[in-house]
């Protein structure tokens, strides 16, 4: 098969590998669709490499049809499925734990579908399971018009939460305010941490930190919940530690990648009960900035690059 490899220039190359073995308990991918990340550039660059067992090559999300699959498992081959992977997503095919793996939301495209899993799952399981959001909770969400952000969102109004997000133009606070965003900063124009002042919040996800990170976290509702997966603004920053206990906030660290199969599968599951219905009413949608054939994966990746995206950037393989 082939997959797409990063050569001694670190460019993107479409490259014969190794047909992927199935071992037992899991199921062969015939991949349709892959959903980009900004993990990818990292891993790209050397600094995030797949957990063990996993190809070496990116790709944490795709859709596509199952050719074979463990007896008794749910699947059989020609299902269709969505699926989190801890690498080997820019590829014809995967192998995969069989619980990893979700049906196609019904009515939804493989490229649509792939955009689900990684995005999803990060927002569910830090809003969720780390930040224990309910209904009329506040949460803050940094860059809401990225695929995470996107995903963040629409979970947040499908549990009755209150948004706060973050944005760097009008067009993308426009679009966040479409999905459902109650108050939009635009940072590049707004003191994040006043607005915050006026908005305290129960529940932060940010992928940025730096060093505006002390102010807004001093700024939180009392008991808040801080949850950092990323630091893309800078990783110091000065805490107030006095505010910090007063208030008595926690500040939690969280990656997805980093968890096991087994806690990913309970992750999923968990997930297509409360969201599966939403994407097939069209409540909760996948939000598709560009569809590229996985040959063009090099502009794929300049466009996330570039921040150039409002929603997901999707390689397509094969004639899919």
């Amino acid at each position: 098969m082939h997959a797409v490899l990063v050569n001694a220039d670190n460019a993107l190359v479409w490259s014969e590998v190794p047909d992927p073995i199935r071992k037992d308990g899991e199921i062969l991918v015939d991949i349709h669709a892959a959903a980009l990340n900004r993990a990818d550039l990292m891993q790209r660059a050397g600094n995030y490499p797949p957990p063990p067992g996993w190809p070496e090559w990116m790709g944490l999300e795709v859709a596509g049809v199952v050719r074979a699959a463990p007896a008794g498992s749910r699947w059989r081959p020609g299902d269709k499925v969505c699926a989190l992977l801890g690498g080997g997503g820019y590829a014809e095919q995967v192998v995969l734990p069989a619980d990893m793996a979700l049906p196609v939301p019904e009515g939804l495209s493989m490229a649509e579908a792939a955009a689900i899993p990684e995005a999803f799952a990060t927002s569910y399981l830090n809003l969720c399971l780390e930040g224990g959001m309910k209904a009329g909770d506040a949460v803050f969400i940094q860059a809401g018009a990225s695929g995470l952000g996107m995903a963040a969102i629409q979970l947040a109004k499908h549990v009755g939460a209150k948004v706060v997000t973050t944005v760097g133009s009008d067009d993308k606070a426009e679009f966040v305010r479409g999905l459902g965003a109650d108050v939009v900063i635009n940072h590049r124009q707004q003191d994040v941490a006043a607005v915050l002042a006026e908005h305290p919040v129960d529940i932060a996800l940010d992928c940025v930190c730096g060093p505006g990170f002390g102010p807004c976290l001093a700024n939180m509702a009392q008991g808040g919940r801080w949850i950092v997966i990323a630091t893309l603004g800078g990783e110091l920053c000065e805490i107030n530690l006095r505010t910090f206990f007063r208030k008595g906030l926690k500040l939690i660290g969280s990656t997805l990648r980093s968890r096991t199969s087994a806690m990913k599968a309970e992750i999923l599951q968990s997930m297509e009960k409360l969201l599966w219905p939403a994407f097939s009413a069209g409540t909760v949608k996948a939000v598709i900035h560009r569809t590229l054939p996985i040959a063009q994966a090099e502009a794929a990746h300049a466009i996330l690059q570039n921040r150039e995206n409002v929603g997901k950037v999707v390689l397509t393989v094969g004639d899919n």
